[in-house]
C-alpha cells in the first residue's frame, strides 16, 4: 500500500472561513492527521450563515452545522475537537495538545495569540521543533496595519486589485469571489512543506507568518512595476488586454452563455477568421496589425459576437481550440460539476458520508494536481462537531474520565453549538425567484451519480 506523504504528521488548526481550513483539508488528503479546534460558542462560520453554501438537498436536518456544503468541502478528512479557548481551562488543553503536535495553524488577529501567551516565542518553549503557521490580513510583525483584522473580500481593495478590475471609465470592482483566501491556501501549503523539510534536516521548527495582503499584491505586480518604472497608475480595461486584440467575453447561443476568446498575434487572427468562415478578415487593412486591431476593437467585437451567438459555447471553444486560437467557455456550477474532464482528472470525487449523517454520497472538489506515484483522495467528509473529543482527550492526551467529565460539565468541550446560525431556507424554486440561484436542475443527483 502506498504511504501518503504526510503520514505521521499531526496538524492542529484553529482557523476559520476559507484560507487555512482549506489548506488543512488538503493536508489531510496528503495523509496528515488534522485536528480542527473550535469552541461550541465560536464555531467555524462555514457551518452556517453567509459563508456556508447549501445544505444537501436543501435540507438543514437536526444538525445543520454539520451538513453545509462549504464546511464539508473545506474541512474534509479532519477530526473535530471542541475547546472554549476564551477560558484558561480550554487553553490548558490546547497547550497539552501542542506538546505532541507537529504543525499548529491559526488565523486570529495578532493580539490574540500574544494575549494567550501562545505566540511563537512561547510556542517554542512548549515544543522547540513545532511549526507554527499564522494567517492574518497584514502580517504579525511590524508595519502600521499589523493589528487590523481583515478578510479576503476587503483585501482586494487594499492590495490594489480593485483599482485594475472593472470596466473603462467605471468604478473599481471586486473579482466576485474571495480568491485571495485561496492564494493564502497555496502559499501556506508551500511554506509548510518547506518548513517540514527544514525541520527534518535541522531538527528545528519555525514560524510561518502569512500576510494575505502580500499574496494578493503579487497579482498586481505588473501594475506595481509599471508605476515604479514609468509612473503610470494603470487603469480598468474590462475584458480587454493591454496588447492582445481582440480579447473579450462573447455571447453564445442560449440564455447567459458565453465564451472568452483571446488573440495574441497575426497568425491567431488569421486562424480566427478562417474558423469563423471569414478568411478575408486577415486581409482587411483596418485590422492588419495588432495596434490597428486594438484601435478597432469595438468593431471587431461586433463581428465576433455576430458569429458566436449562433453557436453553443462548447462549439465555439472547440472550434477555436482546434484552430489554435485561445478560447475557453464560461462555466457555471452545472458545467463544472458535470465536466467529464474534471471527473477524468480526479478533480471531482464521490465522497460517501456515514449512514447516520443522512447525507449519502456527494461530489467534492479534490486537488488541482495529480501525483504520478502517490494516488491521493479525500479521506472522509468534514467531521461532526466534537466527534473526536474522546479520541483526542483519552487516546492522545491520556486524560482521565473524571477530567473529561469536568470539561464537558463546564462547557469547555461539547458536541453542539451554543449559538447555531442556521441559514434561512426556502424551496429551490423560491431561491431562483429571489435571485439567489439562476436556475436549478431537478435531476442533478442522477446526473452526478449520487
Amino acid at each position: 500500500m502506498t504511504r501518503l506523504p504526510l503520514e505521521g504528521i499531526r496538524v492542529v488548526e484553529s482557523t476559520y472561513v476559507y484560507a487555512f481550513p482549506y489548506a488543512a483539508g488538503l493536508l489531510s488528503d496528503l495523509g496528515a492527521e488534522v485536528i480542527k479546534v473550535e469552541g461550541t460558542g465560536h464555531i467555524d462560520v462555514t457551518r452556517g450563515g453567509a459563508f456556508a453554501g447549501a445544505y444537501p438537498d436543501n435540507i438543514p436536518g437536526d444538525d445543520s452545522w454539520n451538513r453545509t456544503g462549504g464546511y464539508n468541502q473545506l474541512n474534509r478528512g479532519k477530526k473535530s475537537l471542541t475547546l472554549d479557548l476564551s477560558k484558561p481551562e480550554g487553553r490548558a488543553v490546547l497547550v497539552d495538545l501542542l506538546r505532541v503536535t507537529d504543525v499548529f495553524m491559526e488565523n486570529f488577529t495578532p493580539r490574540v495569540m500574544r494575549n494567550w501567551g501562545l505566540d511563537y516565542p512561547n510556542m517554542k518553549k512548549l515544543k522547540p521543533d513545532i511549526i507554527m503557521v499564522s494567517n492574518t490580513g497584514y502580517g504579525h510583525s511590524e508595519g502600521p496595519w499589523a493589528s487590523y483584522p481583515a478578510q479576503a473580500t476587503t483585501q482586494e481593495a487594499t492590495h490594489g486589485h480593485c483599482h485594475i478590475t472593472g470596466y473603462a471609465g467605471d468604478i473599481p470592482s471586486k473579482a466576485g469571489q474571495s480568491f485571495v483566501d485561496f492564494l493564502s491556501t497555496w502559499t501556506a501549503l508551500l511554506a509548510i512543506a518547506n518548513a517540514l523539510r527544514y525541520r527534518r534536516k535541522t531538527g528545528n521548527g519555525q514560524w510561518i507568518d502569512v500576510g494575505m495582503y502580500q499574496a494578493g499584491a503579487y497579482l498586481t505586480s505588473e501594475s506595481i512595476l509599471d508605476y515604479i518604472a514609468n509612473g503610470r497608475l494603470g487603469e480598468r480595461i474590462g475584458n480587454r488586454h493591454p496588447w492582445r486584440a481582440p480579447q473579450g467575453c462573447y455571447p453564445c447561443a442560449g440564455d447567459d452563455e458565453w465564451c472568452v476568446i483571446s488573440v495574441g498575434d497575426d497568425e491567431e487572427w488569421a486562424s480566427l477568421g478562417k474558423a469563423m468562415g471569414m478568411p478575408s478578415l486577415a486581409m482587411d487593412r483596418r485590422f492588419a496589425t495588432g495596434l490597428l486591431r486594438m484601435k478597432q476593437h469595438d468593431a471587431i467585437d461586433q463581428i465576433i459576437a455576430g458569429w458566436t451567438k449562433s453557436l453553443d459555447k462548447y462549439q465555439v471553444m472547440e472550434r477555436l481550440q482546434g484552430a489554435g486560437v485561445p478560447a475557453g467557455l464560461v462555466s457555471d456550477a452545472r458545467d463544472t460539476n458535470l465536466s467529464s474532464h474534471y471527473w477524468a482528472r480526479g478533480f471531482l470525487e464521490r465522497v460517501e458520508f456515514p449512514p447516520h449523517r443522512g447525507v449519502g454520497a456527494r461530489a467534492l472538489m479534490g486537488r488541482p494536481y495529480r501525483m504520478s506515484k502517490t494516488p491521493l483522495k479525500i479521506q472522509k467528509p468534514g467531521p461532526q462537531l466534537g466527534d473526536a473529543n474522546q479520541d483526542v482527550l483519552f487516546n492522545i492526551l491520556g486524560y482521565s474520565e473524571e477530567q473529561y467529565t469536568q470539561l464537558f460539565k463546564t462547557g469547555i468541550i461539547g458536541d453542539r453549538p451554543t449559538n447555531p446560525r442556521p441559514m434561512p431556507t426556502m424551496s429551490m424554486d423560491d431561491m431562483v425567484r429571489v435571485g439567489r440561484f439562476k436556475y436549478w436542475d431537478p435531476e442533478y443527483k442522477q446526473k452526478l451519480g449520487i
